[in-house]
């Protein structure tokens, strides 16, 4: 599973610098939306706001929009879309499976675009279910640039907090719970000294797809045609991708 892993720490350090700052925002502003619908505007009694707001934080989008975001969500702001949450799946070049979340206000303008990314790209939209039970629900807690010695003892922490396992990888460690232990994971981590590069909620896939050179880079770009997407959210794959493969897509 390295090189989806790499991708995914490539992707996550790639989105950080984006030059599409406004659609990043956009983005995670519908995310506080919906989270604030749900369960209310109080990041400490919503764990899920909890962790949209800190998304927000790290993009360095500003307080005011977190603020607008969240009125939208319990109802102060009257000027406000009702966002839909949908899983929209496919297979890309190669047959890696693809999963997208999506929060979209119209789904009629959402699905052909969709389909339309799949088809410009070289993959193929599938049916609901096709591709879903590859992946499960995690936490995945992310520490890069740390020693083995330093990882373990980590590791071993957000054990004890909760994590159900870990890897450890070219200085990178990541550490998988179950979705509801993700604030516990993080602060056994944050306990040590150790900031975490990432902590979220993602899409594991239980199997990878290794790619040859040619389809993997096809992959890729057919990942960043989705994303581009104003509905789309996050996009999950099981797409194994070569180390040299992967230098050409962060360098690009």
């Amino acid at each position: 599973m390295s090189g989806h892993s790499k991708w995914s720490t490539i992707k996550h350090k790639k989105a950080a610098i984006d030059a599409k700052r406004g659609q990043i925002f956009t983005k995670i502003a519908r995310e506080i939306t919906v989270a604030a619908r749900q369960a209310g505007g109080d990041p400490d009694m919503n764990p899920r706001l909890r962790l949209s707001l800190d998304k927000a934080r790290s993009a360095n989008m500003p307080m005011e929009n977190m603020d607008r975001a969240i009125k939208k969500g319990t109802g102060a702001d009257q000027d406000s879309a009702n966002f839909e949450e949908i899983m929209y799946e496919g297979y890309s070049p190669g047959g890696a499976a693809v999963l997208l979340q999506v929060l979209t206000d119209n789904r009629n303008r959402t699905a052909p675009e969709v389909r339309a990314a799949f088809s410009k790209a070289g993959g193929n939209m599938g049916e609901a279910g096709s591709v879903a039970w590859i992946f499960t629900s995690k936490a995945v807690v992310t520490v890069e640039e740390i020693d083995d010695e330093k990882a373990d003892e980590v590791a071993l922490a957000a054990i004890d907090a909760g994590a159900e396992d870990f890897k450890v990888e070219d200085g990178t460690l990541e550490v998988y719970g179950p979705p509801s232990g993700l604030e516990a994971i993080r602060e056994s981590v944050a306990a040590l000294g150790v900031e975490a590069a990432q902590a979220t909620v993602t899409m594991v896939p239980n199997n990878t797809v290794p790619l040859d050179d040619h389809t993997a880079m096809q992959t890729l770009k057919l990942l960043d045609r989705l994303e581009e997407l104003d509905d789309v959210q996050q996009v999950f794959t099981n797409g194994d991708f070569s180390d040299d493969v992967l230098e050409e897509y962060r360098d690009a």
